[in-house]
Formats: structure tokens, sequence, C-alpha cells
């Protein structure tokens, strides 16, 4: 899902810079996400051909998926992607339909129904397919993260903190909740991404709730919380464990008549301060996340791409989704990315593959 920027005044807008200890400067302006294309948009980083940046290029897109059916259900507002044990891709609607896509092809293969308690739809956001193939599923309308079987059988619901839940119960804001969920190696840590700041933290400090477990238990339990910077006026849409303990992170906005921005981020946790007791979260709080830029995909070559909506970049669209689908011999990351086209005629459900190096832990 996407939430628009009610622009007051676009050149106020500038591209958050990260310091040494993951702190952003710079500022924002709006009632929601949305940041101004990086400058250069739309051109190749030089190098190779497909180059995002030095860390990331491009290999390919595909609509092919865009305005489709299966099996009488829509094919489209994916905004999560993960990977089964046999290699086929699980890709979440927000419409509660969680698809089965073909490894090779990506065309879907199954699709199951996913309902809450209640029986009612979820509007689901994040997925993570655990180690014995349950699905965890985060909901940003309380926000909620549940388990299904892979029958779409309710299993449980993971425990969530006072303060996360939406107002005014908590302190989150309607639809900026949980937006990217992951699990670990291991299957040990799950991690949760607000999308948002809380009410009373700093705008630009946004957090990541852990749940752990220990031996071969599927209850999970409350840990850690962290605070991620986030770039000015942009929101999470995704996190994926890397394999070695970090995270990717994709931060997205949107400003209407200029078009999306979309980073890709890599995430440290392990020196940042448990922040889950701090009232009005600061960049004096606590020691944040560190995270280190890979692309702005903005500056990815076109590859010939069209959008239907404007565009700095026709490539870039509201990409809500994340998969690392395998390495490379090189030991580079592959990774699967996916649009979500809110059913609506001027976006488009586009999948990307990409490989990203990334630096030495």
């Amino acid at each position: 899902m996407r939430t628009l920027l009610t622009v007051v005044g676009v050149g106020l807008l500038l591209a958050g810079c990260t310091t040494g200890t993951g702190a952003v400067t710079g500022t924002g302006t709006g009632t929601g996400p949305g940041a101004t294309p990086a400058p250069g948009a739309g051109q190749s980083a030089g190098g190779p051909a497909g180059a995002c940046s030095p860390s990331v290029s491009i290999d390919s897109f595909s609509d092919a998926l865009d305005k489709t059916t299966f099996d009488g259900t829509y094919v489209g507002n994916l905004s999560s992607l993960d990977v089964e044990a046999d290699g086929s891709i699980a890709a979440l609607s927000d419409r509660s339909s969680l698809f089965t896509l073909d490894a090779r092809t990506h065309r879907p293969t199954g699709v199951v129904a996913l309902k809450d308690e209640s029986g009612q739809p979820l509007d689901s956001e994040g997925l993570a397919i655990d180690r014995d193939g349950t699905r965890l599923v985060s909901s940003e309308t309380e926000p909620s993260v549940r388990r299904y079987a892979r029958d779409g059988a309710l299993l449980g619901r993971l425990p969530v903190p006072d303060d996360l839940r939406v107002a005014p119960t908590g302190r989150a804001s309607v639809n900026l909740t949980f937006e990217g969920l992951t699990l670990q190696p291991g299957g040990r840590t799950l991690v949760a991404s607000m999308e948002a700041a809380l009410s009373g933290d700093q705008g630009n400090l946004v957090r990541f709730q852990t749940w752990t477990r220990t031996g071969d238990t599927d209850d999970f339990r409350l840990a850690a919380q962290y605070g991620y910077p986030v770039d000015p006026a942009l929101g999470v849409s995704e996190i994926r464990a890397t394999g070695d303990g970090r995270l990717l992170v994709l931060e997205r906005g949107f400003i209407p008549g200029i078009g999306n921005t979309i980073r890709l981020y890599l995430a440290d946790l392990g020196q940042a301060s448990d922040v889950g007791a701090v009232q009005d979260l600061t960049q004096r709080a606590g020691r944040l996340v560190r995270k280190t830029l890979l692309a702005d995909l903005g500056h990815c070559p076109s590859l010939g791409a069209t959008a239907r909506e404007e565009q700095v970049n026709p490539l870039l669209d509201n990409i809500e989704g994340l998969a690392v689908t395998g390495r490379a011999p090189d030991g580079a990351l592959r990774l699967l990315l996916v649009s979500d086209d809110n059913q609506s005629t001027n976006q488009t459900t586009r999948l990307y593959t990409l490989t990203t190096h990334l630096p030495t832990p």
C-alpha cells in the first residue's frame, strides 16, 4: 500500500545523508512517505551495463503479472516476497492472498486466502517463511503478526508491544506499522519493521521489533527493539535477512507528479541499543542501527521500461517486496523485487531481478 505525500514545497525536500553513526541529516515536509528523486535518476552509475551503483546492478524486469488473474484471484497488490524450501517464490498480496510463483518463470502456480481470527481478510504486508514451512504474516491494521499453515489455516499470533499498536491504543499511525518482516538465519530471531515513526518519537526514527525463541518451539517471545534512521520523508517498505546477521532495507517514498524514490540499504543491528523501554526516541537515546546505502534505484538504467504515471526513471514503481533468491558464483546476492500496483490503472505490478555485492561485515 502506498501513502501519498501532500507536497507543501517539493523544493524543500532534501535527500538524506547517513553519518558514521547511522544518523540521517536533512529536512522533509508532508504528511506521508515521499522524497525527491536523486539527481541524474534514470542514468547508469557507470561501470558495467546494468549498474545502479558500485554495489548493485539490475539484470532484468518483467511486467508479465500486471493486471492478470489466477484461479479467479487478482494477481496484484503484492507487498512481500520470500523463498520456499523448493526455490519457489511466495508472494503476499495486501488483500489477504498468498500466491506461489514458479521459481523460474515467476508465474502463479497456487494461491491461498488468509483470514484473521474472525474469518475476515487482513491488510497483509510482511511475510517470512519459517523453517518448517509455516508462514509468518504481518498486518498493519492493529498491527499483528500471525502464523499460518501452508493451506492458510491460522495457527497462532505473536505478542506485540502496546506502544506499537495503532492509536488510541498505542502510538502508531494508521497504515504505517508492520510493513516488513524477516527471519534471521536459523529461524530463531524474527524482525518486523515499522514503516514510520511513533507519535512522540523523532520523525526520522522508526522502530524495528524483534522476537526470539529457543530450541524447536514454535513460540516467539518479545525481544529487543531498535531505532532505525530512515531518510527524510521516506518510509521502510521491506526488510530481508542477508544470511550473515545483517538486513537489506527498502526505503520508499512517492510524490504525485514526480514519482517514487526507492533506496536499498544494508543495515547492521549488531551494535545498536535496545530502545524498547525508551518512550520518546531520539538520536541521543542510544546507539541507532547502522546503515549503508547500496543503491538509489532511480539511478538504475531504465532497460526500456515505461511508466503509467510520472516517474523521473520509468523503471520505478511502488516497490514494496524483496527476496534474496540465491548467490552468484562470486558470492553476490541475487534479489527479486516486486511493486504493489494497489489495483490501480496508474501503477504496474513489476518484478525486478538485481544483484548486489555486500561490503564485508
